[in-house]
């Protein structure tokens, strides 16, 4: 069944995830600067602060939905709770993958990649799945998903670029 405000409430650990390293990103290279065929393994720009940084957003929204909402695509409370944690780590894994495909196809750090919108979500829903029913992954919510996900990247990298948070807009 397509529950709106259920859906946009499961989401927002996803985009928080996403987001937080921007802010609170930095530092260290999560890759350690390591190289794969003189490129770059992830970039400088995927760090072990934001990594973490990115988790713990996710997962603080997440709980803090749960402390009000228990959504539907969880039988109980508690995996609510572990999906919010797996969902937080799968969109990091899925960032990092992304930059990781990136970088074997020359694109370099900061620059615009079509993955970069989708392959977070889709790792997160993937991580997610040991935790949440099935009624999560109907077709109807998985296209919400992707649309919003794919409408709203770009939106909030923009927005991020113009209050000085990234250096590009993509």
């Amino acid at each position: 069944m397509f529950d709106l405000i259920s859906l946009i409430l499961f989401l927002i650990p996803v985009y928080i995830a996403n987001a937080t390293p921007v802010v609170l990103g930095g530092g260290k290279p999560l890759d350690f600067g390591i190289k794969l065929d003189g490129k770059e393994l992830l970039g400088k720009n995927k760090t072990i602060r934001g990594f973490i940084a990115g988790v713990f957003g996710g997962a603080l929204a997440g709980l803090i939905i749960a402390n009000f909402y228990l959504l539907p695509y969880f039988d109980s409370l508690q995996l609510q709770i572990t999906g919010v944690f797996a969902l937080s780590i799968g969109v990091m894994i899925g960032d990092a993958v992304g930059s990781f495909i990136k970088r074997r196809f020359g694109v370099g750090s900061g620059k615009p990649f079509i993955l970069d919108s989708v392959l977070f979500l889709v790792f997160a829903l993937v991580f997610v799945y040991p935790f949440a029913n099935l009624s999560l992954y109907e077709p109807l919510n998985l296209i919400f998903f992707l649309v919003l996900t794919v409408i709203l990247h770009p939106l909030t990298n923009m927005f991020a670029n113009k209050v000085g948070l990234k250096n590009v807009p993509w």
